[in-house]
Parts: structure tokens; C-alpha cells; sequence
């Protein structure tokens, strides 16, 4: 049955289009949008101390939604804290060198072990954990810093970020906003990932080689004695035995395997996942922190805890205002402002998109287009999640409107908005990455520019097909 829409849905319908408006100004959003939640109480509850609480109760409810996520990433930056200091990570990484013999084989193998690790610590700390051992090997077999930043930037940032299998944060955002489950994401945006990743890397592959030849692009001899001295310095003072080093770089690997063979085997996805990882990992860390600290082992637990978190919340921080609007869509409008809309009505953006399947003709090819779109706009701010959330409420508008293709739509905005915002783009979020490998970030921001742009028009035609 048909819901006529009321004055909060065209409210919360002008506020995604400013919200879209301000995101291509490059401004932050935040204040948009709580000032959008207290608008639409105010005006569905006819209460200004009703809305004013909800600004509070909306932001509540979405740390309430996402704090599983933000507390497994940040106990995996914890770990990945731990495993530098103790220089596990160079054990961990090492067996991967003896594969790097060549320019090209420097590529492919420091870009495949970047998205295996990122699967399981996210990419910023995974370039600290690759970046110290790889980059040297890499840059002795000819393979210039920068074609090493690409490698680790493109496998890790956009691959392995725009998927998120393991930790699953950024599709939790985007499967909440359109409201359906993670697990539909996931297994929608396993063919969109593989063409996307695919088309950039080729290109950019192709196009590092030949650049290498015409001489543009070749190792420094500053770059080499740069980088031999940052290696020296990072490699003194572990604290552990080589035999015990040795230890726990087999064990952590095994037992975060085993974490997603527990997953495949018992069907476990969201939140369930993310609590075996994120338990693992706690186990982990507090095991090498005792073993490597002995007596002062039972502090630095909590050190290592608290720069995690400090990481954790500094990254999720943005996204908690802009979510809780975002989840204003949906089934969180009721949680915080009660049973106030018609008693027909499915969620205000499900009403919307019925609304708009009546009033005017939406294809699937419109609906790719603008959910690719969408998605790189909400990507301009660098974060690659704090608008991700937009891109899963204008795929659940255009599914309703369509008749299907929600989990399609979902994931098409999810892997435009982080290949573009995530870290391969825009130059503000390529500094971890740029600054590992020693390279100026806006290079890399162009190196990436065209072969970026090309996956994402290969992608969304192969989304037309799947809707």
C-alpha cells in the first residue's frame, strides 16, 4: 500500500541533495546533517525538546550500530602496534622477499601481500607492517618508490578496502543504510571488486612499465640510502628472541586463518565475524605483550589498547554524525522519535523511492551511473566512510523505484566511494602510504588518476549487467 509522503520525507530528501552539494564543495557534512536530524524531529514530533534530545539519542544509536566495527579495527591497529615494536612484522613479511627479483615481480608480490594483510589489519596499519621489509627489496630490484606506493595503495587502499571481507566495517555501513543484510553486500560486490581491481592495476601496471622504459620513472641512489637507513634504525632494540619472533609470526597468521575458516564453516558474517576477529586479535596482543614486556606486560596490554582506540574513534569519529542521519532513512527514525510517520510507511526512504518508481522512469543503467557518481562524490573528503552511508540509502530510493538490484546498487556506491576517497585519489588520504615509501602523495594522487577513472566506467557497465 502506498504511503503520501509527508513534510519529513521531502526534508530528509533536500538534505541529501545538500549534503551532496556541500561533498562536491570539498566542505565537511556534519553540520548538515544534525542539523537535518533536528529539523525532522522537530517537524514530526512538533516538539523542539523532543528534537533537540534526538540530535543526542541519533548519535547514540548510531555508535550503538557501529561500535562492533570501530572496536575491531581498533584492536587490529593495537596488534599491528604491537607486532612493529617487537618486530614481528619483519618475520611475518620476510618469506614474501626471496619471491622479488624484478621490477615487475616487486609489483605483483608487495600489492598481493598488501591485500591479504589489509584484509585482516586494514591498509593504514598494513603499510607500516609491509612497508619497512618490502620497499627496500623492491627499490634493490629496480621497482622506483613510487611504482611500490602504487602497488600498496591500489592493492590495499582500493582492493582489499573497497571489499572488506574480514573486518567488514565498510560494508556494515553501507548494508545498515540500505537496509538490508552484510551478507548480500559481500557476495554483490565479490565480481565488482574483482573487475574493479582488475582494470585499475593492469592499467596502472602497464602504464609504470612504460614510463620505467622511457626513463621517467627509476630509482634514486638517495632513494636507496634513504630507505637503508630508515630499515637500520627500525630494526633496533626488539625486545624478543628470534626463535620466539619466529613463534608468533607463524601463530598469528594461523590463527586469523583459522578465524575465516570459522567464518566459511559456521556461516558467520557482521557481527558475528567481526567478534571472532576482534576476540582473536585481543588474544594476540595481550599474549605477545606479556611475552615480549614480562613484568610490565600487564601495562602495556592497556597501552597498546588505548592507542588502538585513540585510532579507532580519530577514524569513526566524522562518520558517527553523518551515519546517524543516514540510518534516519531507516529503521532508526522510529528508534529515536517513536512511531511518528504514517502508519503505512515503510522507512523514509523506502517510501520515497516507491514515490519515485510512480512519478517518473528509472532504468538500471540511470541507477548505475548515478550510485558511481554518488559514490566517488561522497569520496572527496578523503575518509572513504564517512559518506558511504548515502550511497547505501540512494540504492535502496533507486532499488524500490527499479524493483531490484539493491544489493548491486549497495555495492557499486560502497567500491566507488572508497577507491576514490579511501586512499588512491584523493591526496590527503594517500599520506600513510606516501609517506613510507618516502614519495610526494599528490604524484601518487595523479599516477592513479586515470587508471582509477577507467575501472570505475569498466565497473559500473558490468553493474548495468547484474542489476
Amino acid at each position: 500500500m502506498g504511503v503520501d509522503l509527508t513534510l519529513v520525507h521531502w526534508i530528509y530528501l533536500v538534505f541529501i541533495v545538500l549534503i551532496i552539494g556541500v561533498m562536491v564543495l570539498r566542505r565537511d557534512i556534519t553540520l548538515i546533517c544534525i542539523v537535518g536530524i533536528f529539523i525532522m524531529g522537530w517537524v514530526a514530533t512538533s516538539s523542539f525538546t523532543t528534537a533537540i534530545g534526538g540530535i543526542f539519542n541519533s548519535l547514540v544509536y548510531a555508535i550503538t550500530q557501529l561500535l562492533g566495527t570501530i572496536l575491531v579495527i581498533s584492536v587490529i591497529v593495537a596488534l599491528s602496534h604491537v607486532l612493529t615494536k617487537t618486530g614481528i612484522n619483519d618475520y611475518m613479511i620476510k618469506p614474501f622477499t626471496k619471491f622479488i627479483r624484478t621490477p615487475a615481480l616487486a609489483f605483483w608480490v608487495i600489492g598481493l601481500v598488501m591485500m591479504i594483510v589489509s584484509w585482516f589489519f586494514w591498509p593504514s596499519p598494513a603499510v607500516a607492517l609491509l612497508g619497512v621489509v618490502l620497499l627496500p627489496v623492491a627499490l634493490r630490484v629496480g621497482l622506483p618508490a613510487l611504482g611500490a606506493a602504487m602497488a600498496m595503495n591500489l592493492f590495499g587502499h582500493g582492493v582489499a578496502l573497497s571489499g572488506d571481507y574480514v573486518i567488514q566495517g565498510a560494508p556494515k555501513l553501507t548494508a545498515d543504510a540500505a537496509g538490508i543484510p552484510v551478507g548480500d553486500v559481500l557476495s554483490a560486490s565479490i565480481p565488482l571488486v574483482i573487475v574493479m581491481g582488475g582494470v585499475t592495476i593492469l592499467t596502472s601496471f602497464f602504464l609504470m612499465l612504460r614510463d620505467m622504459k622511457k626513463g621517467k620513472l627509476k630509482v634514486t641512489s638517495q632513494e636507496l640510502q634513504k630507505i637503508n637507513s630508515d630499515t637500520s634504525e627500525q630494526n633496533q632494540n626488539f625486545t624478543l628472541s628470534p626463535k620466539t619472533r619466529t613463534f608468533f609470526a607463524l601463530l598469528v597468521p594461523i590463527l586469523l586463518i583459522l578465524d575465516v575458516v570459522g567464518m566459511i564453516a559456521f556461516n558467520l558474517q557482521g557481527d558475528a565475524a567481526t567478534a571472532l576477529v576482534g576476540g582473536t586479535v585481543i588474544f594476540i596482543l595481550m599474549a605477545i605483550s606479556l611475552v615480549a614486556h614480562k613484568n610490565k606486560g600487564l601495562e602495556k596490554i592497556t597501552s597498546y589498547l588505548v592507542e588502538g582506540f585513540q585510532f579507532g574513534f580519530k577514524v569513526f569519529g566524522p562518520v558517527i554524525p553523518i551515519a546517524a542521519f543516514f540510518y534516519m532513512g531507516d529503521a532508526g527514525f522510529s528508534s529515536v522519535f517513536g512511531d511518528v510517520l504514517p502508519a503505512h510507511s515503510a522507512g523514509i526512504v523506502n517510501d520515497l523511492g516507491n514515490a519515485l518508481a510512480h512519478s517518473m522512469p528509472l532504468n538500471k543503467e540511470v541507477a548505475a551511473s548515478t550510485l558511481t557518481v554518488v559514490g566517488a562524490i561522497t569520496g572527496l573528503d578523503g575518509s572513504g566512510f564517512s559518506g558511504i552511508s548515502l550511497a547505501g540509502s540512494i540504492a535502496h530510493l533507486f532499488s524500490a523505484a527499479i524493483g531490484s538490484g539493491i544489493a548491486t546498487l549497495t555495492a557499486l556506491g560502497q567500491v566507488a566511494a572508497i577507491w576514490v576517497g579511501g586512499g588512491t585519489l584523493v591526496p590527503w588520504a594517500l599520506i600513510p602510504v606516501a609517506a613510507i615509501c618516502n614519495v610526494d602523495a599528490f604524484e601518487l594522487a595523479r599516477r592513479n588518476l586515470i587508471p582509477v577513472i577507467i575501472g570505475l566506467v569498466v565497473t559500473t557497465i558490468v553493474a548495468m549487467f547484474l542489476i
